[in-house]
């Protein structure tokens, strides 16, 4: 195959059944799903997953249509690709989610509405950018979230914060940023509603941490597009907007407000 021409370890299945059974073993750090599948097709796959784990999910179509990637979106897939694709551009999108299911909070509060994060060519490879798949990154958000190296005083917590800055808790963790009963912990990649954990796929989790650095600004689809899917071209809004979707049925769906022609904000 293709991607394993590129070091990663694939498994296959000829059918959706099959691929369902490998997708509970819980061992892939990501799925390539096709939504012409037999037996269970690619979108019934998808929303099956999406019961019981928040692995990255890429989906495949031949037709590129409408209903196909609205439908495929809304079962949780958090990116798309039409046949037949480049395998540039395929190893390039497979490698822009794996970066989302690892970034490093700091990073995510850390650039401007404007800016991308940082994957230039200067920059070391990601964690799960160049390995194979088969660590279990499906099972959710283990661990302690590894840390880049201090650069100085400008990397110690500051005593205050400005009119702009996200709101900090006053009794909760350093790295909380607290907006009414929606609490944030960018240290431990943990968001609670009403004191309760609210179980977020890498990319609802990165598109929420972009919306909390940036509170009370519009955003529009191609900066999002940008810093949360790693864009470096002008890609499908219809992306940001089934995102921005399953986030609300999550969050509460009056906390993120949508302002008609620009984008959408993060309300204070």
């Amino acid at each position: 195959m293709a991607l394993e021409r590129y070091g990663y370890a694939v498994s296959t299945a000829g059918d959706g059944l099959t691929g369902l059974e490998l997708a509970r073993e819980g061992r892939h750090d990501l799925l390539l799903l096709d939504v012409m599948l037999p037996g269970l097709d690619g979108i019934g796959l998808c929303r099956a997953v999406r019961e019981t784990s928040l692995v990255p999910i890429l989906m495949m179509s031949a037709r590129g249509d409408s209903l196909d990637v609205v439908s495929g979106l809304e079962a949780g897939a958090d990116d798309y690709v039409v046949k037949p694709v480049d395998t540039g551009v395929l190893v390039a999108r497979i490698r822009s989610l794996l970066r989302r299911a690892t970034f490093t909070p700091d990073r995510a509060l850390d650039h401007g509405p404007g800016r991308a994060f940082d994957h230039g060519p200067d920059r070391a490879p990601d964690r799960a950018g160049d390995r194979g798949a088969g660590r279990g990154l499906g099972r959710g958000f283990g661990g302690e979230p590894e840390r880049g190296p201090s650069s100085g005083p400008s990397a110690e917590p500051s005593a205050g914060h400005g009119p702009d800055d996200p709101p900090r808790s006053a009794s909760g963790g350093a790295g909380d940023l607290v907006f009414g009963d929606l609490t944030i912990d960018t240290d431990g990649l943990e968001v609670r509603l009403a004191g309760e954990p609210v179980a977020l796929a890498p990319t609802e989790l990165r598109l929420l941490l972009e919306f909390a650095a940036h509170p009370g600004i519009v955003l529009d689809r191609q900066t999002l597009l940008r810093n949360v899917w790693d864009y470096g071209w002008d890609g499908d809004s219809r992306v940001v907007d089934l995102c921005v979707q399953r986030l609300r049925k999550k969050i509460g769906a009056d906390r993120i407000e949508t302002v008609r022609g620009f984008g959408y904000k993060l309300r204070r």
